[in-house]
């Protein structure tokens, strides 16, 4: 006897997927799927992604003006610094010129001190020169008499008589 059941039913690998489901089911639901996920994007959008977004453009913003301010900071000490050392390099050739300057003077002073003070010493030495010769001579004029009185007396003791007139 044969059954008609058996052959109705195919047989064989392939039997059993022919009475299933299909795996994707297109139907009303796939509207209403896309609607959901549509619904889901905007509302990320607006409530996520685009407060997200501002936020890191105004961190970044942030950053990039910190890091300008820091740069114009940086730029400004160093202007200044430049500015400094040329000020103490001015100062420096400055305090160098009126070393230089005071030296020099003071070398002058000194040495018109010293031309002073070697005129003092020559006048004051010609003077004693000439206050000496005008002493001894005034000794000669005085002790000659009296030498020549004194070297008759001599030679006359020593001759025992009288020598000269």
């Amino acid at each position: 006897m044969i059954s008609t059941t058996a052959v109705l039913e195919p047989s064989g690998p392939h039997a059993r997927h022919a009475h299933e489901t299909p795996l994707i089911d297109m139907d009303w639901t796939i509207v209403v799927q896309l609607v959901l996920f549509l619904v889901v994007v905007v509302m990320c959008n607006r409530l996520l992604f685009r407060p997200y977004l501002k936020m890191r453009d105004q961190r970044t913003a942030g950053i990039e003006g910190a890091r300008d301010e820091a740069a114009r900071f940086s730029a400004e000490a160093d202007a200044r610094l430049a500015r400094y050392q040329s000020q103490v390099e001015a100062a420096r050739v400055r305090a160098q010129d009126e070393r230089r300057k005071i030296r020099g003077e003071a070398a002058e002073r000194q040495r018109q001190l010293t031309d002073r003070a070697r005129g003092d010493a020559t006048r004051v030495l010609d003077e004693a020169k000439v206050r000496i010769r005008q002493e001894s001579d005034a000794a000669r004029t005085q002790l000659m008499p009296q030498g020549q009185e004194l070297a008759s007396d001599i030679a006359d003791a020593l001759l025992g008589r009288r020598v000269g007139a």
